[in-house]
């Protein structure tokens, strides 16, 4: 076309008729469609907010949203944007601080949490939620169900706040039920510290790890329950033991009990767990040759 206008000084119109081509697609100019534009713009907003999502799900929120573009319009985009290509990265947990193992110099500091597992006689799994305090290496909860989430940890935690105060600092591990929301705003509005410690560093919350270890070999594998009513009943009876009666080697070799009245300047006695009065039979003697029976 061009051709034939510039050397032979051909119409517009001429040209198109000897080459059998319309006018309209000799001037047909491209128009940049500024929908595909706003059509990208909404799916990289939604990828980025929503990782796992895929296609469809993309394209019924965009016609939640409102928009009523075609879904073949829709997807020719999204597949030129590369998105049905892209990872699926998992979220990092922030960076955690490595902090010293300071002793406390007195109660209600610094408290530490840790869950274990066990099973019972049928073999259903029973969880533990521990938590003591690392002045005295007193328990303070020894919380035993099938299941513990975040929410029963708070609930946990204000019975003992009611009960004995609330600490300074709460050290725990990266577990799902402690990097939860709802266990952080319960910390920031009881003005509690909420330490994690480093992912994969066991140690730096040796304190609960230790006992961890005493409870799992003095009182889980010693022995067995037939259901979960009466392994709590006994875990009350045993963690009574543990405070009042058993040495420590940590502590002098005296019972958390004992060490929080000689060490602890505590004023009234009567407040703290380790001077209750245990509500279950204390005469009670743990050994591998008594029967659990459920009361």
């Amino acid at each position: 076309m061009l051709y034939s206008k510039t050397k032979h000084q051909l119409s517009s119109r001429r040209a198109c008729r000897l080459f059998s081509l319309r006018t309209s697609v000799f001037y047909y100019q491209k128009v940049r469609k500024d929908e595909d534009d706003k059509i990208r713009f909404e799916l990289i907003a939604l990828s980025n907010e929503h990782q796992t999502w895929g296609f469809w799900m993309m394209h019924y929120r965009l016609r939640n949203l409102g928009f009523t573009w075609n879904h073949k319009r829709v997807y020719r985009i999204y597949t030129s944007m590369k998105l049905n290509l892209r990872n699926k990265r998992k979220k990092r947990l922030p960076a955690r601080i490595k902090e010293p193992l300071l002793r406390p110099i007195y109660p209600n500091v610094t408290w530490s949490m840790d869950f274990m597992h066990d099973s019972l006689e049928n073999g259903k799994s029973v969880r533990s939620l521990n938590i003591i305090d690392d002045f005295n290496r007193e328990i303070l909860s020894i919380c035993i169900d099938t299941s513990l989430p975040s929410a029963k940890v708070i609930s946990e935690l204000e019975k003992l706040i009611e009960w004995r105060g609330k600490p300074e600092k709460i050290r725990v591990d990266n577990g799902p039920e402690f990097i939860a929301e709802k266990l952080k705003l319960f910390c920031q509005k009881k003005a509690i510290e909420l330490y994690y410690i480093q992912p994969g560093k066991p140690t730096q919350n040796s304190l609960i790890e230790r006992f961890n270890r005493t409870f799992r070999t003095d009182f889980l594998n010693a022995y067995l329950f037939e259901n979960i009513k009466e392994m709590k009943n006994y875990t009350e009876i045993w963690m009574w033991m543990y405070n009042n009666e058993r040495p420590h080697s940590s502590l002098q070799y005296l019972s958390p009990r004992n060490f929080l009245l000689k060490y602890g300047k505590v004023k009234n006695p009567n407040d703290f767990p380790t001077f209750q009065i245990n509500q279950n039979n204390n005469t009670i003697i743990l050994n591998k040759n008594y029967t659990f029976k459920c009361s």
